[in-house]
Parts: C-alpha cells; sequence; structure tokens
C-alpha cells in the first residue's frame, strides 16, 4: 500500500473539519491577518481526542505525527524568516486530523500554492524582481551557514544595530488563503487518487 492509499483512509468528516477549519482561518486571516489560538488550539485538541476515540492509542500516535509533520516547515519559516505563528500553529492542527499520509499531500500542496500566491503578491505590488533577489540571498546565506556548521548560524542572525531604527520594508500578505487552497487541492489529490 502506497502513501496515497493510505491517506485515503481519512474520513470525509475529517476532511470536512479540515477544509470547514481552513477556510474560517482564511476569511479571519483577512480579515485581521491573525489566524487566532481560539481556532488552533480547539481544532488540535479536537484531532487529538477524534483520533484517540476512533483508533486508539495508535491513532494518536499517527495525529501526533501528522501534526509534527505538517507543522515543522511553518515552524522554521516563523523561526527564521519571519512567518506567523498561527499559521504554523493552523497547519500543525490541521495534521493532527490527517495523519502523516494525507498531511504530507496537503503540506505539498500548500507550500506550493503559498509560493505562487507570494510571487502573485509580489508582482501585483510591482516587487517581482527584488523579491526574487532577497529570496536568492537568502537562500544563499542558508546554504552558507549550514555549510559552515555551528557557527554559520550567526549569519542568519545578526545582532541589531541599536542606534539605528530598522524599517521593516517586506511586503506580507495573509496565508490562511494558501492553506485553504492547498487544503482543497490535497483533499482533490488524495480523493482522486483512488477514485
Amino acid at each position: 500500500m502506497n502513501w496515497l492509499d493510505q491517506a485515503s483512509n481519512v474520513t470525509v468528516a475529517q476532511w470536512g473539519v479540515v477544509l470547514g477549519a481552513s477556510l474560517a482561518a482564511a476569511i479571519l486571516d483577512i480579515r485581521s491577518r491573525r489566524i487566532p489560538n481560539a481556532l488552533t488550539a480547539p481544532l488540535a485538541v479536537a484531532g487529538l481526542l477524534y483520533a484517540l476515540s476512533c483508533a486508539g492509542l495508535g491513532g494518536l500516535g499517527r495525529a501526533v505525527a501528522g501534526g509534527i509533520l505538517v507543522a515543522v516547515p511553518y515552524v522554521l519559516l516563523f523561526v527564521f524568516a519571519g512567518g506567523g505563528a498561527g499559521d504554523a500553529k493552523m497547519m500543525g492542527a490541521l495534521g493532527t486530523w490527517l495523519g502523516v499520509p494525507a498531511g504530507l499531500a496537503v503540506l505539498v500542496a500548500v507550500a506550493a500554492t503559498g509560493a505562487v500566491l507570494g510571487l502573485l503578491n509580489l508582482a501585483a505590488n510591482r516587487q517581482l524582481a527584488s523579491g526574487l533577489r532577497r529570496i536568492g540571498a537568502a537562500f544563499y546565506v542558508l546554504l552558507i551557514a549550514l555549510c559552515a556548521g555551528r557557527k554559520g548560524w550567526a549569519l542568519v542572525k545578526p545582532e541589531p544595530d541599536e542606534d539605528a531604527p530598522v524599517a521593516d520594508q517586506r511586503l506580507t500578505m495573509p496565508y490562511g488563503p494558501a492553506i485553504f487552497i492547498g487544503v482543497c487541492i490535497g483533499a482533490y489529490v488524495v480523493h482522486s487518487w483512488n477514485g
């Protein structure tokens, strides 16, 4: 049984919860530029309890693994690249409902959707060329930091100059819509695989 066959074990009810929650997150993120803990925390707890009640400790373990797998890339984005903490928590909560195989499909779909929407956002704000240069520079610095080992991480987080105020010139976008669209694509991929 391949991973997409295992992903098909996610029930229609689970997909309904994930789609509904991600739609709510998208709406909230567009309106307030936040995905609140009042949405993510109960969603994660409910996902863990659902898995425990349906499949016992094995199901709980799969839900925890799914939550961790789906959240980790967004936690790293939060820590190192200024991504949103709410995005990371939302992805982790969705992962508790989906488990590892379906969570992986959704993770890939959300990441691809986020990249496309980010490029469209840069283009719409006439910052595509400068944005691509910043992305390239960030990957270059990250590669150097990874190759340099432990001491190379000092390159990623330079010490701030306390005398000079830093103007934040980043172009941001709410990531909730990317999560919702990615969840829709992930659900389609998983269900069409066996359909």
